[in-house]
């Protein structure tokens, strides 16, 4: 599938990194580093901008490394950009460690999904289907 994109970074375009890779890693496009402090969140920018055909989403989802070792995640994760969105892909990242984190220009902060998806429509009714879970909520399914 071909996606339009506009590339105003500095900045090679997403690519998968291997044959099997889901996501492509989005880079920081900023002028000076961003110091992110513990707790604090900010949105950085790409400089990516595209255009998806109508039935898909891009997800914006953290990186496992910065997650794992810097305690660095997208906060909303995952973001959906929207097929009729058209402005500049921007991360809202979030540092959920008890260090300062710095981001450089084109360090890799996100990584990104295209996933398929449908619309549904609502059919109001008074009874749902019943099944063994039934309206068990978090955790009802046992512990295995």
């Amino acid at each position: 599938m071909e996606v339009k994109v506009i590339n105003k970074s500095a900045h090679k375009l997403p690519h998968y990194e291997t044959d099997f890779s889901a996501g492509m890693d989005l880079r920081a496009n900023i002028d000076d580093p961003i110091m992110l402090k513990p707790l604090e969140r900010t949105i950085v920018k790409t400089g990516l901008f595209i255009e998806l055909p109508l039935g898909f989403e891009a997800q914006v989802r953290p990186r496992s490394g910065l997650a794992a070792k810097k305690g660095i995640t997208v906060l909303n994760a995952p973001g959906t950009i929207d097929a009729d969105y058209r402005g500049e892909i921007g991360v809202i990242l979030v540092n959920l460690s008890n260090e300062a984190f710095e981001i450089q220009n084109g360090e890799r902060i996100a990584q990104m999904v295209i996933a398929k998806h449908e619309q549904i429509s609502w059919e109001e009714v008074d009874i749902l289907g019943e099944t063994s879970r039934g309206a068990g909520g978090f955790g009802s399914t046992g512990n295995n």
